[in-house]
């Protein structure tokens, strides 16, 4: 053992002795390192750097600035070589810095080779895996490179990371002063006005079973089992998705609420004919005439976006959780109704069995299979494929099941992802 390395155990061992135990218990080879020298020097890890090799003060200053100055702690995702943690010491009105561990062979191999002690010893610095916590803390900064070589303990940690970070970008499609936002609100304005408030719903269903289906590949194991569940007397209410309205009907299924959020979907996806006594469920922004045309009964509603914030002045109505995806004001909805169980079919978030959606071609409701180079775990522990806005849906469905403790949430399959917080239903799921 170096004098360096022994020296940063022995902070970490006096200070945080399991870090220290499971650093020690890491296998260091498996990190590809090797010396990149430029006006200074760094590590590059499989061809990615884990700082400048010109100016790693600076770039640590730079990264510095884009935290708020005014909070008393930070936390600090990833480790690097120790430059950040060394610039946000510097400030003296910081109270705390926590820094997460993303990747413990790579800092194992950072402490045989760089002195960190002089941070380690810090009484204001916290030490931890990224793992020994579900949800990420604010305010955070995440070290770029460490969010590509974070280990696979710390993945649902870097999930949630990877989503933060992408959560400004993601917002600019929905923001209300551009042209084309402002003709979709504007031409479903009459529509508005003269539908009912989804608040018409909710409180209507207390205590009552509910199925709430997406579109995921797993749903199509459950396609004949529901057909005679959706005829049985005292059958659960079934509230599905847009994408899932067609391969149900298909299938002879006649779900009694269909939600749909997205300007993108057209009478492809939501034929009119035989609607008469199904409820669509919408937020402003969808096509009118699509909208017109179906014959049962129209509620809408808003979600917290800007995009409707003078809509809501001026014709109030009430709120939907969404995060991006369908599935959360399906779930929401069915919260707000009074559901004390819900069980999720085709709630996937992932590409299982090489397909991306039931009853569509792969690529028509986005993106194809071969573009897929992110990953989750299914429910058996298993690497599946899938995107990262389909992470993102994931874990605000997560972050939301968390925040309703009273509802029981229930998934069918364990082909798709692993929702934390939504049991395995033993009479829907095989082993």
């Amino acid at each position: 053992m170096s004098e360096i390395l022994q020296r940063n155990l022995a902070v970490i061992a006096q200070r945080w002795p399991d870090v220290a135990q499971r650093l020690s218990a890491e296998n260091v080879e498996s990190i590809p390192a090797q010396l990149i020298e430029g006006r200074q020097s760094t590590l590059s890890i499989g061809g990615i750097q884990l700082t400048s090799r010109h100016d790693r003060l600076g770039e640590a200053q730079t990264q510095a600035k884009s935290l708020p100055t005014d909070s008393p702690a930070v936390h600090l995702y990833g480790t690097g070589l120790g430059d950040l943690q060394r610039v946000l010491l510097g400030e003296h009105s910081l109270k705390a810095l926590h820094v997460h561990i993303l990747n413990g062979a790579l800092f194992s191999l950072v402490l045989q080779l760089l002195e960190q002690d002089d941070w380690l010893s810090d009484p204001r610095v916290n030490l931890a895996y990224a793992d020994a916590r579900s949800e990420i803390q604010l305010p955070f900064f995440a070290l770029p490179a460490e969010l590509v070589l974070a280990d696979d303990s710390s993945a649902r940690i870097r999930d949630r990371l990877v989503s933060e970070v992408h959560v400004g970008f993601n917002n600019q499609a929905f923001a209300a002063d551009t042209p084309d936002n402002a003709r979709l609100l504007e031409q479903g304005r009459a529509l508005l006005q003269g539908d009912t408030d989804v608040a018409a719903l909710f409180g209507t269903q207390p205590g009552r079973d509910v199925f709430v289906i997406a579109t995921g590949p797993s749903l199509q194991q459950h396609l004949p089992r529901l057909l005679i569940t959706s005829n049985s007397t005292n059958r659960p209410l079934i509230i599905c998705v847009d994408t899932a309205y067609v391969p149900l009907r298909n299938q002879g299924i006649t779900p009694d609420v269909v939600v749909s959020i997205d300007h993108r979907i057209t009478p492809r996806h939501l034929p009119a004919e035989g609607s008469a006594h199904i409820a669509l469920v919408y937020v402003p922004g969808q096509e009118a005439g699509m909208l017109e045309a179906w014959q049962g009964p129209r509620y809408v509603g808003y979600s917290t976006s800007p995009l409707y914030a003078r809509l809501r002045e001026e014709i109030p109505r009430a709120t939907l959780h969404v995060a991006g995806s369908v599935i959360h004001p399906a779930v929401d909805l069915a919260v707000k109704m009074g559901a004390s169980r819900i069980t999720l079919f085709g709630a996937d978030f992932a590409f299982p069995g090489g397909k991306t959606h039931t009853g569509w071609q792969d690529g028509d409701l986005g993106p194809a299979l071969s573009v897929a180079k992110h990953w989750v775990r299914d429910g058996r522990g298993n690497k599946v494929k899938t995107q990262l806005n389909f992470r993102s849906y994931l874990i605000e469905l997560e972050r939301f099941i968390a925040r309703h403790p009273q509802v029981t949430f229930l998934n069918t399959s364990r082909d798709g992802a692993l929702i934390a917080g939504a049991h395995f239903d033993p009479d829907w799921t095989a082993p």
